[in-house]
């Protein structure tokens, strides 16, 4: 769910501008998970802008606060989400912590980067949702260390049904700054893609796995 309609069309633009976001239905990209996709979103790119990392900074912190109450801890999802997540612990004038994947092979072997206490209430930022089992691996690794998880604020998601199940199964509760919806609209008002190809980029949403195979 978006935080709120203004806020989903102006990050849109936004990503579009700096080519965060690149729609070419024609020529699709290939995912690491093999999936064809005629979408790319590149999130760390916001942070070289510093007036467009500065707005999505502030529109987290508003929204954050506004949806979730502030929290005692923004945790950031390692690699993608850890230097917004800083800007937004830093908004908030809270502590901040990232998660790895997974657990460091050495060392205190942390997965959970960072002083955290059991039973804080924890927001946590994502750069991207695809079906959301990364960043719900996240969730359950600051679960695992005793933390109250208020929910997640993500910058984009691409609106699968499937990350809607995953994170409802995993009881979080998901709002982002922007979704493929009002990406799709914004890039036909501003002529970034024509009406057809806006078609296509409708039907890779509906069944993204199978979507261009022969």
């Amino acid at each position: 769910m978006i935080f709120n309609k203004d806020t989903a069309e102006k990050t849109a633009e936004l990503l579009l501008q700096i080519n965060a976001i690149k729609l070419n239905p024609e020529n699709p990209f290939t995912w690491a998970s093999g999936w064809k996709s005629p979408i790319y979103c590149d999130n760390r790119l916001i942070l070289s802008f510093p007036s467009i990392r500065n707005y999505v900074r502030d529109e987290f912190a508003k929204n954050i606060e506004k949806q979730f109450g502030k929290p005692d801890v923004i945790a950031g999802v390692a690699t993608g989400a850890i230097g917004v997540g800083i800007l937004v612990a830093e908004s908030l004038g809270l502590p901040f912590v990232y998660v790895r994947p997974e657990p460091k092979k050495h060392g205190r072997q942390n997965q959970v980067e960072g002083f955290l206490q059991k039973g804080q209430n924890v927001v946590v930022v994502e750069d991207l949702i695809s079906t959301g089992k990364s960043s719900l691996m996240a969730v359950e690794a600051l679960r695992n260390e005793g933390a109250n998880i208020k929910g997640m604020a993500a910058v984009f998601t691409y609106g699968f049904s499937v990350a809607t199940e995953n994170f409802k199964e995993a009881n979080v509760d998901l709002f982002t700054l922007s979704n493929y919806e009002n990406l799709l609209d914004l890039a036909v008002q501003k002529q970034y893609i024509t009406e057809d190809q806006q078609s296509t980029l409708q039907e890779w949403s509906v069944s993204p796995s199978t979507w261009g195979q022969e």
